[in-house]
């Protein structure tokens, strides 16, 4: 009896156009991270190279959730909210993104990112970029207690996440991702904050309502 070859797996249309995206998209990250490293920016290498440094372990978010913490009342809600925040977005960007995606880093020497910008390269995966998911996550649960803080801390989160493709260890896509998943664990930890301290928001509430509250 003579054997039969299995047919030939075809591949629905769908999947080959979702390849072709994804290709496209990896194209332009990486047109995007060349850019980058061909750009030349002297003046700015420097403080976005210490910035990137100062970002590690969310040193930054941490000096200010403990300053927060001090000042005591709403600020002291907004120090935990970050800090659940930034233990979230973590936690998600490195046990779980970085395993499932396994993504490499750039490959700096053949951008020729210029010595001057350069951190030491992680030896993790590339996506999704844990310092933009901590510090993304850190200023939009802030900023929702407390207003005052969101401007200011958004432009920091925003500086670290561009820092890190500056310094060559993220391609922008990496950054992009990092953003959504903090902006998705700011919702998560301000989430949580409500039902564990109910009394505290009624306070915070009643304080932007103009209601006069007893001390």
């Amino acid at each position: 009896m003579a054997d039969t070859a299995p047919p030939d797996t075809v591949r629905p249309p769908q999947e080959d156009s979702l390849r072709a995206v994804l290709a496209d998209l990896r194209a332009v990250d990486g047109a995007l991270y060349a850019a980058v490293a061909a750009t030349p920016t002297p003046t700015l290498d420097r403080g976005l190279r210490l910035l990137s440094a100062a970002a590690d372990n969310s040193k930054i978010s941490f000096a200010v959730a403990t300053a927060l913490a001090l000042a005591g009342g709403r600020a002291r809600r907004a120090a935990l909210a970050g800090v659940g925040a930034v233990t979230i977005a973590s936690a998600s960007a490195n046990l779980i993104g970085k395993r499932l995606v396994r993504r490499p880093r750039p490959d700096r020497e053949a951008a020729r990112v210029t010595v001057a910008r350069h951190v030491p390269m992680p030896a993790s995966a590339s996506f999704p970029s844990g310092h933009t998911a901590s510090a993304v996550a850190f200023a939009t649960a802030v900023g929702v207690v407390l207003p005052p803080a969101a401007v200011p801390l958004g432009i920091l989160a925003s500086a670290v996440g561009y820092s890190r493709v500056h310094t060559g260890v993220h391609y922008p896509g990496d950054v992009a991702a990092g953003a959504v998943l903090g902006l998705t664990a700011a919702v998560v930890s301000l989430t949580l904050t409500d039902r564990l301290l109910p009394g505290t928001e009624l306070t915070a509430r009643g304080r932007n309502n103009g209601t006069p509250q007893g001390t």
